[in-house]
């Protein structure tokens, strides 16, 4: 396979669909299934308005009738498949495009490292490809650890993570960060693979995620999380992150434009633990960008104002992720899009 025509498109390019994994009763969201409910309803009614949505779970029927008063209903396109949990960014099909042909990647997902259950998210691109809803080659990747939060793509060859994660020792022991580069420029296509040593949100369980971080966009810019306040105890890594950032050129030798963005006020859980609330976590869609606010009138249109101007022919759509920031996600990470002329409609 000739590795130099194939490439991750990047998020703002084309897309078929948006991917959720549904909150139930089955899942770590019983105790405010509600409210998680609610939230997830929003981000389907923002889709729905462009493009079609895949919804996954394992009651279908329950879901069909939380979603029947939503205009344009007749996008979504229902999966009946067992879940443990609602984070589609990191079990989802990572697609790939390989000179004309479209492949999309299924990663082994072993929960962030085996912190939690991941019997059922771990098959659950295996079952949608079973059930023929996709107009790609699926490649399974089962040797391989690889959560879609965790990685970053400009589609033009620039790979964007973090050491924290793609080196955890729970994720993929075997191999050393040579051989784990070697992996993204064979099987994603990557030029290039830039490594951020510093950067972690408090209370994140992901292992520092990408995209809870810094984020590639269009015109070689990256959004990126700046922490201004000496006292928090965020501000060191963030401030190491942000000079990393600052010596980081892509695949064609070219500095990035970077554009930072406000640091949420702390979020606490009901233990007093701080939760990992990211202004960096939005979702680019084909005409819109659903970015996740936190009820911090200041922070939140700053956070969206920034997004906007990095994001000028998009409408930028606040979307209150209160509720998934209490089980340590947000907005980006219960989705996951799927590119153009990959699905079968």
């Amino acid at each position: 396979m000739n590795y130099e025509l194939k490439t991750i498109p990047a998020e703002w390019e084309p897309q078929d669909a948006i991917m959720l994994a549904w909150p139930h009763r089955g899942t770590d969201w019983s105790r405010m299934l509600d409210e998680a409910q609610a939230c997830f309803k929003e981000v389907a009614r923002a889709v729905v308005r462009e493009m079609h949505l895949i919804v996954i779970a394992p009651n279908t029927d329950d879901v069909r009738r939380q979603l029947s008063d939503i205009d344009h209903n007749d996008r979504i396109l229902y999966q009946e498949i067992d879940t443990n949990d609602t984070w589609a960014r990191d079990f989802g099909p990572i697609s790939i495009i390989d000179n004309t042909k479209q492949l999309m990647l299924d990663f082994k997902f072993n929960a962030w490292g085996l912190k939690f259950a991941a019997c059922h998210d771990n098959l659950i691109c295996m079952k949608m490809f079973q059930n023929g809803i996709f107009n790609a080659e699926n490649l399974c990747c089962q040797d391989i650890v690889l959560e879609g939060g965790s990685i970053e793509s400009d589609g033009m060859g620039t790979i964007l993570t973090t050491s924290q994660c793609l080196l955890s020792p729970n994720r993929n022991r075997h191999l050393s960060k040579q051989q784990i580069e070697e992996m993204l420029k064979a099987r994603l296509g990557a030029k290039k693979v830039l490594w951020l040593d510093n950067g972690e949100l408090s209370g994140d369980d992901t292992d520092a995620h990408i995209d809870t971080l810094a984020r590639l966009a269009p015109n070689n810019t990256i959004l990126y999380v700046k922490c201004d306040d000496k006292t928090d105890e965020q501000y060191a890594s963030l401030q190491r992150m942000e000079q990393e950032l600052k010596a980081m050129t892509n695949a064609q030798g070219e500095p990035f434009k970077l554009v930072p963005l406000p640091c949420p006020a702390p979020i606490y859980d009901q233990d007093g633990m701080r939760l990992p609330a990211t202004y960096a976590n939005f979702l680019i869609t084909n005409t819109q960008v659903l970015a996740p606010i936190y009820n911090q009138p200041e922070n939140d249109k700053l956070a969206l104002d920034t997004i906007s101007q990095v994001f000028p022919n998009r409408h930028v759509v606040g979307i209150d992720c209160n509720a998934l920031i209490q089980q340590h996600g947000s907005l980006h990470c219960i989705t996951m899009q799927i590119p153009k002329k990959f699905l079968k409609i």
